[in-house]
């Protein structure tokens, strides 16, 4: 990360490369997340609720203890790893200080937030399925900001490496 730091993002287009081919492929896990949730549940909140408490129309079994904890398990780590490069990118920038808290604060906090929904919803009340929705819906608007924050920062940092020096 040095080299946002120092400026060298401006002289080093095949990092820049790099980084704009990661960030495409954390567009395509955007993506998959979000088919993921839509492929088990929508958007409202009864949808959310046969999902972790079952349902004896679809036939299905409410989330058990451990199937939920050997998901958080992973969840926990690969988002905690998600976040922390996206908002340590992020942070490189040249936008504003407050843009960097607020999406920062905003991505970890969705991020944890839409960890807990599913087990508030199976374990404290079905209520917090709303809580579930709101936590996945920000979570994955704080993730897309993340991505074109730093998408927008390299693309200017490639302009600027192919204009002419004005010396």
């Amino acid at each position: 990360m040095r080299y946002f730091v120092t400026g060298e993002q401006h002289r080093k287009s095949l990092l820049n490369a790099l980084v704009l081919m990661f960030l495409g492929y954390i567009a395509l896990l955007w993506v998959s997340n979000a088919l993921l949730y839509f492929h088990h549940m929508n958007l409202t909140p009864q949808s959310v609720i046969a999902y972790y408490l079952g349902s004896e129309e679809e036939f299905t079994q409410p989330k058990s203890y451990q199937g939920m904890l050997e998901v958080s398990h992973f969840h926990l780590f690969s988002m905690g790893m998600l976040v922390i490069t996206l908002t340590h990118l992020m942070l490189m920038t040249h936008f504003s200080t407050r843009l960097k808290i607020w999406l920062s604060a905003l991505t970890y906090t969705s991020a944890l937030a839409d960890e807990a929904g599913g087990w508030l919803v199976r374990f404290v009340h079905p209520y917090f399925a709303y809580f579930k929705i709101a936590a996945f819906l920000l979570l994955e608007f704080s993730l897309v900001a993340l991505v074109l924050v730093v998408t927008v920062s390299l693309i200017r940092a490639r302009r600027h490496l192919h204009e002419p020096s004005q010396d």
